[in-house]
């Protein structure tokens, strides 16, 4: 009988439980309007070499156990999205036998064609088009000197 009885209460507890994650979750759904979790943009930028701008590298640095999750998230965005890009690029060469000739046209024959939507980069960091190197490089505006990369 005591059995029976523990059995019911680790129940109910169970179930008081997975009610409160469950009103937990649901509450979680209304998303924050300034996050940029789930956000896409097609807006890429010219790069230009001379501007005042940090390039990304892309690596991640992250030192503390606890926040890497969040200390990752920009630079794997920023890779997939490189990669995601440069498949397309990869594509298009092969089909056309060159790389776009011009911003406009990766604008049209790679973004707009494929209709890609890349996922909006947290603090600042934006994505420019590299046309001389047909890379796409993550990029943000400094008062520092020009392309030094993200520390």
């Amino acid at each position: 009988m005591a059995k029976f009885t523990l059995g019911i209460g680790v129940g109910a507890v169970t179930i008081a439980l997975v009610s409160g994650c469950v009103d937990s979750l649901a509450n979680q759904a209304k998303k924050d309007p300034n996050s940029i979790i789930g956000k896409k943009t097609d807006k890429i930028e010219k790069f230009d070499p001379n501007a005042k701008q940090e390039v990304s590298d892309s690596k991640v640095r992250a030192d503390d156990p606890i926040l890497y999750p969040l200390q990752a998230y920009g630079p794997m965005v920023e890779q997939i999205s490189k990669m995601y890009v440069e498949h397309a690029l990869d594509l298009f060469n092969a089909s056309e036998g060159r790389y776009p000739k011009d911003y406009d046209e990766f604008m049209t024959k790679i973004i707009k064609a494929n209709n890609i939507k890349l996922p909006v980069l947290p603090g600042g960091w934006k994505y420019a088009y590299d046309v001389p190197n047909h890379k796409l490089e993550v990029v943000k505006a400094t008062a520092g000197e020009p392309n030094t990369p993200k520390p």
